[in-house]
This record gives structure tokens, sequence and C-alpha cells, in this order.
């Protein structure tokens, strides 16, 4: 019995790139989330596990909340334009909210900066998808979330034990300022790609299409 495997790397531009974002982007974040509730118990004067408990269903409750409206305005506004400007100015303000958890002293600056971190995955959540899934490759649909999937996974998997390694060996802000830099760079693999944030109409086709049925292939 012979067995064969042949997987085909060969990936779209849009979704290459839109994996890395991926990638970086929780990179950065997993060296933060593992650590995070050490980090509130023991420098936040007051703090408890029932604060940890409330900081987190704070983040979960916003977004939820949040991403909706969005999503319904993004939905509404032809082209993806205004997709590329929401996700370039949620990856901005989710790097913002890392840095800023290097300055919380209290807690109502702790509850003030996941409020905005909440902002920023809500604008990412509703447009980072939205573009993936229009210019997923024909035939390998499946292939392409699952690559995304894994890329994630192992980032945020190595991200994870770094984050405790830098926590314990340089402290918490450190870890913060990482993973501040690695969301800022998660930005900047878009803006580095100017055709694909203002693709441009001329002889040939734009490379981002206007908003309609899921076009797979593109």
């Amino acid at each position: 019995m012979k067995i064969r495997v042949n997987i085909n790397l060969q990936i779209g531009r849009v979704v290459k790139y839109f994996i890395l974002v991926d990638l970086f982007l929780l990179a950065g974040w997993g060296l933060i989330d593992p650590i995070f509730s050490i980090f509130i118990v023991e420098n936040i004067p007051g703090a408890t596990v029932v604060t940890v408990g409330a900081v987190a269903g704070m983040y979960w409750i916003l977004k939820s909340a949040i991403q909706l409206p969005i999503a319904k305005y993004l939905d509404r506004t032809p082209g993806e334009k205004d997709d590329f400007y929401c996700l370039i100015l949620g990856l901005l303000v989710v790097s913002a909210s890392a840095f800023g958890f290097v300055l919380v002293r209290e807690i109502w600056q702790l509850y003030l900066v996941q409020a905005i971190k909440s902002l920023g995955f809500a604008l990412y959540a509703a447009s980072w998808p939205t573009i993936f899934s229009r210019h997923l490759d024909k035939e390998k649909v499946s292939f392409d979330w699952a690559l995304d999937s894994t890329a994630v996974s192992l980032s945020a998997g190595a991200s994870g034990f770094l984050g405790g390694v830098i926590a314990n060996s340089f402290g918490f802000p450190t870890v913060f300022l990482a993973g501040a830099f690695f969301s800022f760079v998660s930005a900047l693999v878009l803006l580095a790609v100017p055709d694909l944030v203002l693709p441009k109409v001329s002889k040939s086709e734009s490379l981002i299409k206007d908003h309609g049925p899921v076009n797979l292939g593109r």
C-alpha cells in the first residue's frame, strides 16, 4: 500500500499577508496573556482574584458589544478600503493598549486600558475575517484557514513560554513592551504593502473587490 502526501503550500498574496498579520498579533499577545493575571494580583494595589475575573469579563462583554455595530457599518460601506483602515486602526489600538499596561498603577487604570484593548480587538474581529474570507484560494479554503490556525497556534505556544521567561527575568513591563512591538509590526505588515491598503483601479482589475458575495479564488 502506498501513501502519498502532496500538500501545495502556494497561497494567494492577500491570504499570505493576512496570516502574517495574525501571526505577529497573536505572538505578541501570546507573551502577555499567560502572565496577565499574575501581573494584576502582584502589581496592582488592592487587586484580587475577583479583579482578574472582572477584567476578563469586561473585555469579552465590551468586545462582543462593540464589534457588531462596527461590522454592520463595514457591510453598509461599499468597497474594502474601509475594512483595511478599520483593521489597521484596530491593530494600532491593540498595540497602544499593550503599551498602556506598562503605565497601569491603579485598578481604574487597569479597567481603562482593558476597555481600549476591547475596542482594538473589536475593530480587528470585524475586519480581518471579512477580508481574509473573500480572498481565500479556490479549492484550498480549508487549507488556508488551517494554515492560519496552525501559524497562530505555533506562535502563541512559543510566545506563551517566552512570556513567562521574560517576565521572570526582566519584569512585566518588558513583556508588555514586546507585546506592543509585535502588535505594531502586524500593522506595519499591511502598511508596507500599499497596493493591499490602497488598491489601484487601472487597466487591471483591483486586487481588493467591492463588498458582495464571497468570491473564492480571488
